[in-house]
């Protein structure tokens, strides 16, 4: 299978990240009758703790009890206990990539769950403080000042914010003739071009557009060479792309020679049809391009298993992840063992069946959330606002008719002052647009409503809608 150079896609500020004078020796330490005085790692024995133990809540079939091992015991049900060389693990400094035997357990899940070779095509995983960690890193490996990163649009304000966030510290810094700081503490600033989203996700007409026209629009500045996009259960209109849409975005990338960043973190809340579920980019990559190397994945545990684990994880060539784990060797160091070492337990515990019922049982909750959540959006809304009935995620894209003859309107100071007096909180369309751009929609979300507060919710939304088409 042929492999896409990633070299070319590195930017000139990557080059400036070297191996730790420490970390860049700890593979080191592996070899055979080597003695190390390398690291300043504190003795185990000072640690406080004797075991960890989790108890995990009952409901799931088909956890893989043999295949619990070296401190994760399945002897009692539904318990787990981390002690000894495992424990020690936990709770010590650890490999940048992440723990050994996360990383194999992942790497073998990616391949099986994207039907991916990892031996012949050269990918591997490396985890991070969830995939915001893992997507700043990828964005200051790929992206110089003033390089365009084509965005989907509506994009997670992330994206957006970092870029208005960086612009602010450039100002600032360059004022103050602060340079050197301002080169720590914004590591890219990227003309962020929006390419349309509707809803069925992503436009592969409008990425084409922006493509084929980019000289006659944009003559003085480089082509892009990366893509971002969400493309299940998006954040925040909910859509969820097609597999045929993929397939064309997929060949526009080779085309034109893009990297394709797959922020897939709503991957497992899928609640729709399984029949029209898209494979990921990083599956047809092979079958569509006969290539491989040019999708970059992000998977995140948040949705699934816990938020505050922090806890990403990144499917890429080898050499973009040699070069990603140089920025955190110099940074953060690793994500932390022990909520690494909980996680392993808990998905040897399960094994990949047990995981997969998981992530359905949680994609079923957030069906009937949706449900309920849409029902109460409909009482109230009927006639004065439309949206996409999502089929993964936690949120509703609202789009409010704002004006009685049918002109844009902008949510912006509707929701964050009109709504807020009604005591109603939610995001503004235009926190997602990364040009800044104005928007009629609002995002909801129906992770933790309940359905009182879903009707009273929305019945404050619709006084809010009505008093600004009355112009009040």
């Amino acid at each position: 299978m042929k492999q896409v150079p990633i070299k070319q896609f590195f930017s000139e500020r990557s080059s400036v990240w070297q191996p730790s004078a420490i970390r860049g020796l700890f593979p080191l330490e592996q070899r055979p009758n080597m003695i190390s005085f390398l690291a300043g790692k504190p003795n185990p024995s000072t640690f406080p703790f004797e075991s960890i133990t989790l108890k995990i809540k009952p409901g799931v079939e088909g956890h893989d009890e043999s295949s619990a091992t070296n401190g994760a015991s399945s002897s009692m049900p539904h318990e787990i206990s981390i002690t000894g060389d495992r424990l020690a693990e936990a709770l010590q400094y650890g490999a940048t990539a992440g723990l050994p035997g996360l990383v194999k357990w992942l790497e073998a899940f990616q391949g099986k769950v994207h039907n991916r070779n990892q031996e012949a095509e050269n990918w591997r995983i490396s985890l991070g403080i969830g995939s915001q960690d893992l997507l700043s890193k990828a964005f200051q490996l790929l992206v110089d000042d003033g390089d365009a990163v084509l965005m989907e649009s509506p994009a997670y304000s992330y994206a957006e914010g970092y870029s208005r966030l960086i612009a602010s510290y450039r100002d600032l810094y360059r004022s103050a003739n602060a340079r050197g700081t301002l080169g720590a503490v914004s590591p890219n600033h990227a003309d962020l071009v929006e390419v349309n989203a509707d809803e069925q996700g992503l436009s592969p007409e409008h990425l084409r557009q922006v493509l084929e026209s980019w000289e006659q629009n944009r003559p003085n500045q480089k082509r892009p060479k990366v893509l971002y996009t969400i493309p299940m259960g998006s954040n925040p209109t909910g859509a969820s792309i097609p597999e045929s849409r993929k397939i064309e975005i997929l060949q526009l990338a080779k085309e034109h020679n893009l990297l394709i960043m797959e922020d897939d973190a709503y991957a497992f809340l899928y609640f729709g049809d399984p029949s029209k579920k898209a494979r990921s980019y990083f599956e047809l990559e092979p079958e569509v391009n006969q290539e491989v190397g040019r999708v970059i994945r992000f998977d995140s545990f948040s949705k699934i298993l816990s938020s505050g684990m922090r806890l990403g994880f990144a499917t890429a060539p080898r050499e973009f992840l040699d070069r990603l784990d140089l920025i955190t060797a110099n940074t953060n160091l690793q994500c932390p063992s022990t909520t690494q070492m909980m996680v392993l337990g808990l998905l040897e515990y399960w094994g990949t069946d047990g995981f997969m019922q998981h992530c359905s049982n949680v994609a079923e909750f957030y069906r009937k959330k949706r449900d309920m959540f849409e029902a109460a959006a409909k009482k109230h809304l009927d006639g004065v606002a439309d949206w996409v009935t999502p089929v993964a995620g936690m949120f509703l894209y609202i789009n409010m008719h704002l004006t009685t003859d049918g002109s844009a309107g902008d949510s912006f100071a509707v929701i964050r002052e009109k709504a807020v007096e009604k005591g109603v909180l939610a995001v503004p369309g235009t926190s997602f647009m990364p040009s800044g751009s104005k928007s009629s929609c609002v995002r909801v979300s129906y992770s933790l409503a309940t359905p009182e507060q879903a009707d009273e919710g929305f019945r404050r939304l619709r006084e809010v809608i009505d008093e600004v088409r009355a112009g009040k």
